[in-house]
């Protein structure tokens, strides 16, 4: 999709990503990569590059945050993550079943999975369950625009969200923010 944005996901498109994830030959370890995602906000580079003593708190239980290290993140931009629940609850099943490896995702043939491999994988899984103008971006822009839609009612500002994506910029956030009509139409009348 050179030059399109990666399609945000509904909250059905979503559930209907995990069902599918759910029915794959690795069920746990894809549902932790959607989560990843859609839920932290993770590039499929930062994906593939995430180790467990990244989530993986002092006491060996899963962390409330992912340290994501600045060698694994894109252009450096290391940053922490508060953990959703969703994702804390399938990292602790995906980690009593997961190959060894210092690796969150790990390849079936062993070792990390590659970065292409979880794009691949996102391009499959949006194929199979008929979405169009999807990628493995889709989660990210997802959970960038549902972040930026609510970060008010945390308390926080776009800034907030801009540190969660590891933006440099403000100008990057925005561009990843999707628009809302009907929240256009209720803003003004409100004026």
């Amino acid at each position: 999709m050179p030059g399109k944005q990666a399609k945000v996901l509904s909250k059905d498109n979503l559930k209907d990503l995990l069902v599918y994830a759910s029915a794959t030959r690795n069920p746990i370890r894809n549902r932790v990569i959607v989560l990843l995602s859609a839920k932290a906000g993770l590039r499929a580079g930062e994906i593939a590059n995430l180790t467990w003593d990244m989530v993986i708190d002092a006491s060996g239980h899963i962390s409330g945050l992912i340290e994501l290290a600045e060698p694994a993140a894109k252009k450096r931009s290391g940053r922490s993550i508060p953990v959703h629940p969703d994702l804390i609850a399938a990292l602790a099943a995906w980690r009593q079943v997961a190959p060894p490896s210092d690796y969150v995702i790990a390849s079936e043939r062993g070792g990390r999975m590659r970065p292409l491999s979880i794009v691949v994988w996102f391009n499959r899984a949006f194929k199979n369950i008929g979405l169009k103008g999807c990628s493995s971006h889709s989660g990210r822009r997802t959970f960038v625009t549902r972040a930026a839609r609510i970060v008010h009612k945390a308390g926080g500002s776009l800034r907030d969200v801009q540190l969660l994506a590891g933006h440099r910029s403000i100008q990057t956030t925005q561009r990843y923010i999707d628009g809302d009509t009907d929240a256009q139409r209720r803003l003004v009348s409100m004026i």
